[in-house]
């Protein structure tokens, strides 16, 4: 590196980015200093720019879905070369507490994430412990290796609700997180799978994803679930957007002895009611995830090499650094879009 300075998108207050000369991030004896080819906007981006999360975190370099080259090493980072292609578990605990004992690391009460808590990789460099360097296959292209952090995160999902082969699994929502839940599904062998979006294009990008049944209509739901799940409901129901009522509805949707998958991010003050009895009665189970880390960003990494994720529509879209403000909001706003990549070349 001939300077001390990169080029940096930062979100210097809600809504509103700025191109700027920044000091490249030092190495400190345990880190890896990334070069970044390709960064993802993700919704938690969008959640971060309009200042409903992480706002103590502001001004703020965004972007934890990375991959990259490792420029420089700190002098007791020994496990990984400069030179190396990689991406990063992006969640820091402190290592010391109860959950960070438990390798619960993502609920450890001073956990830090890159591009959330920290700057990120909405920037030529950024600074990764040393510990949560990931190298990636030689031949995988940044673009795919980008999608590591979004895909472990449903890696993830499907490990804690325990989604089994021959099971029913409903997802409802099917941006581009479930879209990739719905490939999940099919990659675990569940059937039937089905696909609820009130958008057609994002219903029937779940049918070429592998969705066996797909409903766009709100009206046909309970009847489409119920016909093909013999008038149980479903086995497993993913809720994907954040949306109060349709967590409501993914407990009315499942099965007695049913479960549902809480990952979408409702916000703070959202609330959804239901009849307590009726989950007693109907055995209903209930497993949250946030975010991942971990072996769940192996195992993502893995589905990536080998080709199991149909990426086509998760790659396409490509923008440059300084487009970072116009690119969040056109993935806000077209819900063609399944994910926009800034590439730092």
């Amino acid at each position: 590196m001939t300077s001390s300075m990169m080029r940096a998108a930062v979100l210097v207050a809600p809504g509103k980015f700025e191109i700027k000369q920044v000091p490249i991030p030092i190495c400190g004896p345990s880190d890896v200093l990334v070069k970044v080819k390709r960064a993802g906007i993700c919704g938690t981006d969008i959640h971060i720019y309009k200042g409903h999360f992480a706002a103590e975190s502001i001004p703020l370099i965004p972007g934890h879905e990375f991959s990259g080259v490792v420029a420089a090493v700190g002098s007791e980072a020994s496990s990984v070369k400069v030179g190396t292609a990689v991406v990063a578990d992006i969640n820091v605990g402190c290592g010391r507490c109860f959950h960070c004992r438990k390798n619960e690391v993502l609920l450890c009460p001073q956990i830090s994430q890159i591009g959330i808590h920290r700057n990120g990789a909405f920037a030529e460099y950024v600074l990764v412990p040393e510990r949560l360097i990931i190298p990636i296959p030689e031949d995988m292209p940044f673009e795919i290796a980008a999608l590591t952090e979004p895909l472990s995160c449903c890696v993830r999902s499907f490990m804690r609700s325990n989604v089994r082969a021959g099971e029913s699994v409903l997802v409802l929502g099917t941006g581009p997180i479930g879209n990739l839940h719905v490939q999940m599904a099919r990659l675990v062998g569940a059937a039937p799978i089905i696909a609820v979006d009130l958008n057609p294009a994002r219903a029937e990008a779940a049918k070429a994803a592998g969705a066996d049944v797909i409903i766009s209509d709100p009206d046909d739901v309970d009847r489409v679930v119920r016909q093909y799940t013999d008038g149980r409901g479903a086995d497993v129901g993913i809720e994907s957007v954040g949306n109060a009522k349709l967590y409501e509805q993914a407990l009315q949707l499942v099965r007695p002895g049913g479960r549902v998958a809480a990952f979408g991010v409702a916000g703070a003050d959202a609330r959804s009611q239901f009849a307590p009895l009726q989950i007693v009665m109907k055995e209903i189970g209930m497993k949250g995830t946030v975010a991942s880390s971990g072996d769940d960003f192996h195992q993502a990494l893995t589905l990536l090499k080998y080709g199991r994720i149909k990426t086509g529509r998760f790659t396409t879209v490509v923008r440059r650094l300084e487009e970072t403000q116009s690119a969040i909001e056109e993935f806000m706003t077209d819900p063609k879009i399944f994910k926009i990549q800034i590439a730092l070349e």
